[in-house]
């Protein structure tokens, strides 16, 4: 325990533990009906852009993964690569680097273990098509709420299934202001906001 929360290795101690304090809370969250995970994804930008920062935020696979998988990876990995450093340096030198020399230097690994596992992930999680086409062909379309809670300026997640028969998770809100869905709720398509899509109560039941 000395040597996991040492001066030398406190950043990636506080990492480790943030990391730990985010499964506990998006944990305590589902049970609740909130998740961080979406309230995190209405913070970010919606449109990247085409800037460096729109470049970085891709090459992440920012709006492919859920931001908040990402960054339980980018914790995970600079947390874990920042104790093997200090660990080799230790047993090299018999002495620990600088905290921040140390955090500088793992840094990159916690940004390419976000992109390398994130890459695997963007095949595993479902996601919307990228088109305009596709995305055109979804507008329309009936699904239900998978989780959370859609209301105004709130997202929830929605699972839709277009005309050949695979399956979309969307996030969604209301079409009004006044109305809110819960899951299990089934939802009709209407338009696209951004990457919000806005849905209303699906009045075709049978198109379920």
């Amino acid at each position: 325990m000395d040597w996991l929360l040492a001066s030398q290795t406190l950043p990636f101690a506080l990492a480790f533990g943030l990391m730990l304090l985010i499964l506990l809370v998006e944990t305590v969250g589902m049970l609740l009906a909130a998740s961080l995970g979406h309230w995190l994804d209405n913070l970010l930008p919606q449109d990247l852009g085409e800037g460096a920062r729109g470049r970085v935020l891709g090459w992440l696979h920012l709006g492919k993964v859920p931001s908040l998988v990402l960054l339980v990876l980018f914790l995970l990995g600079f947390s874990l690569a920042g104790y093997a450093l200090q660990l080799i340096v230790e047993l090299v030198l018999d002495h620990y680097l600088p905290a921040l020399l140390a955090a500088l230097l793992v840094l990159p690994v916690g940004l390419f273990t976000t992109r390398a596992v994130g890459g695997l992930l963007v095949r595993l999680v479902p996601h919307d098509e990228s088109s305009a086409v596709s995305e055109q062909s979804l507008l329309g379309l009936s699904g239900t709420i998978s989780q959370g809670i859609a209301k105004n300026g709130w997202t929830a997640q929605a699972r839709i299934r277009d005309q050949y028969g695979r399956v979309h998770y969307l996030l969604v809100e209301p079409d009004r202001a006044d109305e809110q869905f819960d899951e299990g709720a089934q939802i009709l398509i209407v338009s696209k906001m951004g990457a919000i899509w806005r849905c209303i109560r699906n009045p075709h039941l049978e198109l379920l």
